[in-house]
């Protein structure tokens, strides 16, 4: 299913936008799904944690110390244009780190979650009986293929970072490239779970997500607007992790029947 399809674009953003929150109601109906966000939701609780306490720090301990101040009113607009210049940075310094490090560390239990989610969704179970040391390979494997995406998203935000030397025109291109990749960056996050679990790479992601640029791009943008919600942030990570599962099954046309939330089990039992 692509944007051509009957819907339209604004049906497509809605869809997306609305795909990370829509995952608090499979938690709900799949409360088994709970146990393999605990670790990932306590690995998030310490990072913002430790996000938040060292951005504090920053600010108070070093960017105040360095903010020019006089007696004099324009020195008073000044300090007080700069102080809130400094809370931006501040805020966006706690934003990446939180989500770099968050998402880098909890990666194995997102993909695993990924793939129960994609269970639940389709009917389709994994009987393949759990072994330690093939979980710790793949768990190897996918923090190494983390590392790499965060590496090169982190280099790109570093690259375009000399366009705020040109005045005016310079600040405007970077604000716009700098959110074109975060965008671009949280659905390509998010959607690799699943699709790299089915050998599809950047090049086939890349086409599944320009195919589908306003459905995608209400997904990021719901993504963000978790991150956000003060305290909501600690749950973004799973709720994105099973709001992509759930598009990229509903693209594929793997959503089991009309209650798309229910548990296989769930409907078995009701059809018994």
């Amino acid at each position: 299913m692509t944007e051509q399809g009957p819907r339209n674009f604004v049906v497509n953003f809605s869809r997306g936008f609305l795909a990370p929150f829509r995952s608090v109601r499979i938690l709900r109906h799949n409360p088994r799904l709970l146990q393999y966000i605990l670790i990932p939701f306590i690995i998030n609780l310490v990072v913002f944690t430790g996000a938040v306490s060292l951005g504090l720090d920053f600010f108070g301990n070093t960017v105040v110390a360095y903010i020019p101040q006089g007696d004099t009113w324009y020195w008073a607009v000044l300090y007080w244009f700069l102080w809130v210049v400094a809370v931006l940075l501040t805020a966006v310094l706690v934003f990446f780190s939180f989500t770099v490090v968050g998402n880098l560390l909890a990666s194995p239990f997102n993909d695993l979650l990924s793939e129960r989610t994609e269970e639940v969704l389709s009917g389709r179970s994994n009987n393949e009986p759990f072994a330690l040391g093939r979980f710790i390979r793949e768990a190897w494997q996918t923090v190494l293929m983390e590392a790499k995406k965060m590496w090169i998203f982190v280099v790109a935000m570093v690259f375009i970072v000399p366009l705020n030397l040109f005045p005016g025109i310079g600040n405007s291109i970077y604000t716009v490239l700098a959110i074109c990749l975060t965008l671009f960056f949280l659905c390509f996050e998010y959607l690799g779970f699943i699709m790299v679990r089915k050998r599809q790479f950047f090049r086939e992601q890349k086409n599944f997500i320009f195919a589908r640029k306003f459905l995608m791009l209400g997904f990021s943008c719901g993504v963000m607007a978790i991150l956000a919600i003060p305290f909501f942030q600690m749950l973004c990570i799973p709720l994105a992790v099973i709001g992509a599962t759930r598009l990229w099954c509903e693209e594929e046309g793997l959503i089991l029947t009309a209650d798309r939330e229910r548990s296989p089990l769930k409907n078995s039992l009701q059809n018994s």
